[in-house]
């Protein structure tokens, strides 16, 4: 059993349907809603959340729920509507009542499950009588997705085999950044993160809290041993003592996969026909042989690639900056991004990071980099590149467990860029390898080799020369 359900269907829930299987709970039940009517929530007599349904999400992308579900995933045959329901901790047959509402709504359906022992042995039941049931409104800052609420963090309970960043768990780490509060998603040691959701687990108080299956906690990004003190859960010991690791996450695994992530940094003039996304494009297609498969601004990505729409979307949200997050085609090589919109007074900027995945026998292609940069020099107005090679999962999630850093193989500074800090200064490194000069060649952008990603020493090379090109930086 898990508090979280997920059902896979073909065809769009309507309301009523919702409104039969919420109704898992018996007649004495009341639906309210939240955040300005994408939740509704299935409370007990007293008021209690029992289940809440977030608003059905058409993926029109393949293989999300694979990526995301793992091995017991639902089979996705083409578009999906993917509904997700949240029971509460805090009451213990909620878990009981998700699991008959993502019943009645599979049978109706024809809609399909995850987990699979989701629905319990008693079955579905009958459906009720919808007669005389009115949803009734609360505050929209409640956040169904979080567990435990303290004056210093949030506490997000997952039980899933990816943690993704879905649209619950975004609003969540929204709302608790925006309250002063850090996030702390706990889980089991067996879970993984998504690359994008451990992107954004930053900031103070922020965690990956794993439980070890014996009563104890450790951060499972850095193996650090946790305690639940003073509201939040913190390392053990104090500042003068040095802090436990924990055995469970000393584990180095060498299965021989690797990654490769590029982080591209493009600014363009602000224009109407402006068509963002296209450095992505071709680092995709470069790096995997296919375009992004799809785009979205959570996981799972529910809509097919299309720059045009991509650029309408963040066009809306402007001036205000937009996160997207992208997926490669599945058929293809294993590949994520997440790409950063802002608007600045230089212009519109692109911040992304792309991350390809590799096989023991499959090394990443590093000799493909310096034409794939040139063409983003050419094409979208590069301002930097850093490239680096790390051990990885080729699925690209992070386990709980020990990973070998990322090592730098490549820095690229854009063209007008090395204007800036002198065309013969920046040509000049204190670095072993001769810099390439890519782009137009009255303004080229320089391609600084670092290694081919075996050497931890590349680290050293990289700090030289970000110190030549920026001696000012502390």
């Amino acid at each position: 059993m898990t508090k979280d359900v997920i059902v896979l269907t073909e065809q769009m829930p309507d309301n009523w349907t919702l409104l039969a299987g919420l109704l898992a709970g018996g007649p004495d039940v009341e639906l309210r809603t939240a955040g300005d009517g994408a939740v509704i929530q299935l409370c007990d007599g007293g008021g209690r959340p029992l289940v809440s349904v977030e608003a059905p999400l058409l993926v029109r992308v393949p293989g999300e729920a694979a990526r995301l579900l793992g091995e017991e995933a639902p089979e996705q045959r083409g578009p999906v509507w993917w509904l997700e329901a949240r029971a509460s901790t805090a009451v213990p047959e909620a878990e009981q009542v998700a699991g008959v509402f993502a019943g009645r709504l599979a049978h109706r359906l024809r809609g399909r499950i995850w987990p699979p022992d989701a629905v319990p042995a008693a079955g579905i039941e009958d459906p009720v009588a919808l007669e005389g049931v009115t949803p009734a409104p609360v505050p929209a800052a409640a956040q169904p997705a979080v567990d435990v609420l303290t004056d210093q963090v949030a506490v997000v309970l997952q039980d899933r085999p990816v943690v993704a960043m879905t649209a619950w768990l975004s609003d969540a780490l929204a709302a608790a950044l925006a309250s002063g509060r850090g996030l702390q998603i706990v889980t089991g040691a067996g879970c993984r993160l998504s690359l994008p959701t451990s992107s954004l687990l930053i900031g103070p108080g922020t965690r990956w809290v794993v439980r070890d299956g014996h009563g104890g906690y450790y951060d499972g990004r850095s193996g650090a041993v946790l305690h639940w003190h003073g509201g939040a859960f913190t390392t053990v010991g104090d500042r003068t003592t040095e802090v436990p690791v924990h055995q469970g996450y000393q584990h180095l695994a060498t299965t021989g996969e690797r990654q490769l992530t590029l982080t591209v940094h493009t600014r363009h003039p602000a224009d109407d026909r402006l068509l963002l996304g296209g450095a992505l494009e071709d680092v995709c297609r470069a790096l995997t042989g296919s375009p992004p498969s799809g785009w979205g601004t959570a996981e799972p990505v529910p809509h097919p690639w299309s720059r045009r729409r991509l650029t309408e979307f963040a066009r809306e949200r402007s001036p205000a900056p937009t996160w997207f997050v992208a997926v490669g085609d599945p058929g293809a090589r294993p590949a994520i991004a997440t790409l950063t919109v802002s608007r600045t007074t230089g212009g519109v900027e692109e911040q992304l990071t792309f991350t390809a995945g590799y096989g023991p026998d499959d090394p990443p292609a590093l000799d493909a980099l310096p034409g794939l940069v040139g063409r983003l020099v050419r094409e979208h107005r590069l301002v930097s590149t850093v490239a680096q090679v790390r051990a990885g999962r080729r699925d690209l999630t992070v386990p709980a467990r020990l990973q070998a850093p990322p090592v730098p193989v490549a820095f690229v500074l854009g063209s007008e860029e090395v204007r800036d800090v002198g065309a013969e200064h920046a040509a000049r490194p204190p670095i072993a390898a001769e810099p390439l000069r890519l782009g137009p060649a009255t303004a080229p952008a320089l391609y600084y080799p670092l290694g081919d990603g075996t050497s931890g020493a590349a680290w050293a090379a990289y700090e030289k020369l970000i110190r030549h090109l920026r001696p000012d930086m502390p």
